[in-house]
């Protein structure tokens, strides 16, 4: 049986899944100490910051510390809501979610991101005659977050950090009631030398005001000493630069199920029971590479059901190949059935090594009539959460990343293995290796389509087939010096240069 913790909202979480397949006891939410107030009140938001603070550079780089600064939220918890249309021709909108009413946050550019939230000035106490450094920086609300108050929830339902895609449709940020948040996570946007500095923090103005900050409250500052120093540097979205060790969470129990007792069609499933809906983002990063024969691309197919997507495989005896199964989960999240559902094959390529689920999707190149040019030759997908594409859907799992995609892939000794895409997740993969991308030293110049589609063969049970398509139109053409060039018209108002996170 698989129990589900559901902390004040109900959350379908990969970590909860496998807990209880290994065994491990779920930690229930406790409820507040505090007495409820008699009327509903906003919280109070306030900047803090240490009296002094030490930082670390690399090499001159950036600034490697959160610096203490943070946001503290009490009275109530701080929930903001980012959301876009889906044809993308408008900006983002965000909303504090307050106790006494919505209230609308300066406009958007991304979802994940709140754009210039705060104003940054770096002064040089050695050189108080040089030029401050001054920046506006967007942030991540709810980033290393922990309790300020010891009778504050013990648990936060948010997300732990803000995941970019340019193409997400809806992001979800928040502060518990008796919560500190980090503002900066642990990139800060400075290259400065090593010394002493002042350092003054403000929230924008237009925020403090639609949050209720006073001026004292959305100022903090304090003195700031780097030291240059090196050491390992993580990037946080490929854990490249420093060893990583296998999250040991995601284990499915070693039993295959009998092939003959699994469920056929969605109607086969009891009345009610949450079910995933696969559905594709339009293809980004598009490019030629630098000889003009291959098109390059990225695509992301997204979870937006009610239920994770959840993939066992078991091996066969002496064999690199798993039958793979998809398990159906009710409200309470107990296994109610599942379904054959192809295989799963292990890749021997330096850049994987991991084990693939087939016919996840599929990537073609359309000719301008729809019809076939050109097909990827990526056809198996190892299964991971790397994009935050919709948050504020019903289901959606708000915690769910995975930085290590050994433990969600597996090694070539694992004789099972489970692989999630949770609810509000989508799946990056990145298209550079030949192969893979699109060959087109022979196509004639003219207008194509990148048609990303997911659950290609209609093997994987979901809510809704009709949304599994995205088209992505482009124009091939060539320059009077005979260069090969692409050019990809902007989808709505979404800007690509935002930060994206590839999968290869």
């Amino acid at each position: 049986m698989i129990h589900h913790l559901s902390p004040g909202r109900k959350r379908w979480g990969v970590a909860a899944l496998a807990a209880a397949t290994l065994g491990t006891p779920l930690i229930a939410a406790s409820a507040t100490s505090t007495a409820a107030a008699a009327d509903p009140v906003n919280p109070t938001v306030e900047l803090q910051a240490p009296a002094a603070v030490t930082a670390f550079t690399y090499g001159r780089g950036n600034i490697y510390s959160d610096l203490g600064i943070r946001l503290e939220v009490s009275g109530a918890p701080l929930e903001i809501w980012e959301q876009r249309a889906a044809d993308y021709k408008s900006a983002p909108t965000a909303v504090a979610k307050l106790p006494l009413g919505d209230v609308d946050l300066p406009d958007q550019t991304t979802i994940g991101k709140l754009d210039s939230f705060v104003r940054i000035k770096l002064v040089d106490r050695n050189d108080p005659d040089a030029q401050p450094v001054v920046k506006k920086r967007g942030t991540c609300i709810g980033e290393t977050s922990e309790r300020a108050h010891p009778d504050a929830d013990i648990n936060n339902p948010y997300p732990r950090t803000c995941y970019y895609n340019p193409y997400s449709l809806g992001g979800v940020q928040g502060i518990p009631d008796g919560w500190a948040a980090s503002i900066f996570g642990y990139d800060v946007p400075f290259h400065v030398a090593p010394g002493e500095y002042d350092l003054t923090v403000s929230v924008t103005k237009a925020y403090a005001d639609a949050l209720g900050m006073s001026e004292d409250d959305r100022t903090t500052t304090t003195v700031l000493t780097v030291v240059e120093e090196g050491g390992c540097i993580i990037d946080k979205q490929t854990a490249r630069g420093c060893r990583t060790h296998a999250d040991p969470r995601l284990k499915p129990n070693r039993h295959e199920p009998d092939p003959a007792g699994g469920i056929d069609s969605l109607a086969d499933l009891p009345e009610g029971t949450p079910v995933p809906d696969l559905r594709s983002l339009p293809a980004f990063g598009i490019q030629l590479n630098r000889k003009g024969t291959q098109l390059q691309f990225s695509a992301n197919v997204w979870n937006g059901g009610n239920s994770p997507l959840v993939v066992d495989g078991f091996r066969r005896d002496d064999e690199d190949i798993m039958d793979a199964y998809q398990y159906f989960l009710d409200a309470n999240g107990d296994q109610v059935a599942y379904q054959q559902v192809g295989t799963m094959e292990w890749d021997p390529r330096p850049t994987h090594q991991h084990w693939h689920f087939t016919d996840f999707a599929t990537y073609e190149l359309l000719n301008a009539d729809k019809t076939r040019a050109v097909r990827s030759g990526k056809e198996a997908f190892c299964l991971a959460n790397t994009d935050a594409v919709d948050f504020t859907g019903e289901g959606a799992e708000w915690e769910a990343y995975e930085d290590d995609l050994g433990s969600v892939c597996g090694g070539y000794e694992t004789r099972s293995i489970r692989e999630v895409l949770s609810a509000g997740w989508g799946d990056t993969y990145a298209q550079f290796r030949a192969g893979q991308s699109f060959a087109i030293k022979n196509l004639p110049d003219g207008l194509y389509y990148v048609r990303v589609l997911a659950n290609p063969e209609d093997v994987l049970i979901e809510a809704d087939t009709t949304n599994n398509e995205a088209l992505r139109k482009i124009h091939l053409w060539t320059d009077k010096t005979g260069k090969r060039r692409v050019t990809v018209p902007q989808v709505g108002v979404v800007d690509e240069s935002q930060g994206i996170y590839y999968r290869r």
